[in-house]
């Protein structure tokens, strides 16, 4: 069948109710959003710990986002990973091997700057101090306005979706996460929004279909699935998430914004609506791998016109000293290339632009 999202909305998809309609594919129409003209970026792992945060703690927190900062601030509405929790609690999480927290004075005045609509919580870092680092976070995410999705104090709040309104959408965003078990929510239990990402599972597309309803009860113009998926330095995806990124489409997102490998992959069109199979890492300390480019990432920057979707913009950037940065000339026609090859696997049209590369999706089958 064929459907749009008013029309889907309107009417409840109460196909993807059940678990014996769940597998069904579905043909997706176009985006119906009104006569709405926004961008929305989508940037992956934003981690604000460790030297990070010493680096600007005691300076000026916008002084983060470097050279990007006009580029963010540009955009109606910013959805990215927060790998980190932002608290002053320092009791850890035992035996982990790395752990990640940012001092609310810098980590909360940088994302205001930012203008960042929403944040993943779904992630392997947001309890590495423990349950009352989570409930800070939150809580000082509520304070700045800023929406956030994948972790809460018991299951059902970690599968809430956060829902923000940005150029005049209405933006519903799921966040899931298959990272560190340990930290997963329990019914009554604190913690992620963890789930084996897998269509051919019967509890994931049952769980997964009962929060993709929650985030359509919310009448959004726009649904994102926000993953925090998959093996480090991984430069394609899965098979089982290349399915599970489909499914995901077919049942009602209109943009994957995949993070976790540290590393850019490829970008998928289905239906229409884009797939970032992984956004790579937009600020963090973390080493730069050899081989890997680990440091060189992009915000990708989502197109709606007149109520459609036009197009996916990449604008290059690095990460150097603790900073997001404009690339420089080499590292622009490395993301160039890197991303054009990697989407290549899929028959993904990439097209130059004078600043990055730019994806169409009006015309997208």
């Amino acid at each position: 069948m064929t459907w749009t999202r008013r029309g889907a909305l309107a009417a409840g998809v109460a196909a993807l109710a059940g678990c014996s309609r769940s597998t069904e594919q579905t043909t997706r129409g176009p985006l119906e959003a009104g006569d709405a003209d926004a961008t929305v970026g989508f940037v992956g792992d934003v981690m604000l710990g460790r030297s990070v945060n010493d680096h600007w703690v005691d300076g000026d927190p916008q002084g983060v986002w470097g050279s990007t900062l006009d580029r963010l601030q540009s955009l109606d509405g910013l959805v990215l990973n927060l790998e980190c929790c932002v608290s002053e609690h320092d009791r850890r999480w035992p035996e982990k091997g790395y752990y990640f927290r940012a001092d609310p004075t810098f980590a909360v005045p940088a994302l205001r700057a930012a203008d960042a609509s929403v944040v993943s919580l779904a992630n392997n870092h947001i309890l590495d101090f423990r349950v009352p680092a989570l409930a800070d976070t939150r809580a000082h995410l509520d304070a700045a306005g800023v929406a956030h999705a994948g972790a809460g104090m018991d299951r059902s709040e970690a599968f809430e979706p956060a829902v923000a309104e940005t150029g005049g959408l209405t933006v519903a965003t799921v966040a899931l996460t298959d990272r560190y078990r340990a930290y997963a929510a329990g019914g009554d239990e604190a913690g992620t929004a963890y789930q084996r990402l897998d269509s051919s599972v019967s509890a994931t597309r049952k769980r997964v279909d009962a929060a993709l309803e929650r985030a359509r009860k919310h009448d959004p113009d726009l649904v994102v699935a926000s993953l925090h998926w998959g093996p480090n330095w991984e430069t394609a995806p899965s098979d089982t998430q290349r399915s599970f990124a489909r499914w995901l489409i077919e049942h009602g997102v209109d943009v994957v914004h995949g993070h976790s490998a540290h590393v850019l992959q490829g970008i998928e069109v289905h239906q229409g609506r884009p797939i970032v199979y992984d956004a790579g890492d937009f600020v963090d300390d973390y080493i730069d791998k050899e081989g890997y480019q680990n440091k060189r990432s992009a915000p990708f920057e989502l197109v709606v016109s007149n109520g459609a979707l036009d197009a996916l913009r990449l604008v290059p950037v690095e990460i150097r000293d603790d900073t997001a940065t404009m690339a420089d000339p080499a590292a622009r026609e490395w993301v160039r290339e890197a991303i054009a090859e990697r989407s290549g696997a899929f028959g993904t049209t990439v097209e130059r632009t004078s600043l990055g590369l730019s994806i169409p999706l009006s015309s997208a089958p």
